[in-house]
């Protein structure tokens, strides 16, 4: 069973960091050794001459770290490129959706991240049904080669015209025959991978605006009843008039 090995992930950091890697080691070194013998140049010729190095071994040695940058960049393409065919080649797993993001549509990488961030649990089952999506989209894009394939020996074999070709016309059929049946399972479990990750899109989110509801109604009923500052005062000073006047009535009454 096809796995990634600590030598591929060691691999896989290294070709991600070596572009970047070349241009820094092509571009500064030189330049920054021009620009210390034009500070301790006494001569003003001689100065000229280190600022003049300094500027055109930048302008070359960033192009050559371009250059080898690009080289580079194509060697990790390929590279992943083996890795992905050999790590698909006994169907893809969840661990290793990682490694094939750029298979996935825009709309599956946002739905994967948000759903990583609100229910992790949500997220094992959609990588798993990715990982599904995944091997049956593989499975039929490969059925679809092996089968066009097919047609071409079919089609060279029926061009000799001889009967010789029979047997080898009748093993071609049936190999087509595999190949679609082959393709049809998996355009069935692409449907059903397809209808799962829906579905938990939908519950994922969902569940979000139902948090997100009841949150804001915690607020609101923490609002009702918690009076602002201003009208609580506004009662206080309500209740100590009414006090007031519910004293001195009875002491104005007396007096008449």
């Amino acid at each position: 069973m096809a796995q990634i090995s600590n030598k591929d992930a060691r691999m896989a950091r290294t070709l991600e960091l070596a572009p970047w890697i070349a241009i820094v080691a092509t571009t500064l070194p030189a330049p920054i050794l021009f620009v210390i013998l034009f500070l301790t140049a006494a001569a003003t010729e001689t100065a000229f001459i280190y600022l003049l190095m300094a500027g055109l071994s930048l302008a070359g040695g960033f192009a050559l770290g371009l250059l080898i940058a690009a080289i580079l960049l194509l060697y990790r393409k390929r590279w992943i490129t083996r890795l992905r065919e050999r790590l698909a080649s006994d169907g893809i797993t969840a661990t290793e959706v990682v490694w094939f993001r750029s298979e996935l549509t825009s709309a599956e990488r946002i739905a994967l991240a948000e759903i990583e961030r609100s229910n992790p649990l949500l997220a094992d089952a959609y990588l798993e049904t990715l990982a599904s999506r995944l091997t049956a989209s593989r499975i039929i894009a490969r059925s679809k080669k092996e089968m066009l394939q097919v047609e071409r020996r079919i089609n060279r074999a029926r061009s000799l015209g001889t009967g010789e070709t029979a047997n080898l016309q009748e093993d071609l059929a049936a190999d087509r025959e595999r190949l679609d049946e082959l393709r049809q399972h998996a355009i069935q479990h692409l449907s059903r991978s397809k209808a799962r990750l829906q579905e938990i899109e939908a519950t994922a989110s969902r569940k979000l605006n139902q948090e997100e509801t009841e949150l804001m109604m915690q607020r609101l009923g923490a609002t009702q009843n918690q009076l602002p500052l201003v009208l609580e005062m506004a009662q206080l000073e309500r209740q100590a008039l009414k006090e007031l006047n519910s004293m001195t009535s009875p002491i104005e009454a007396g007096h008449e």
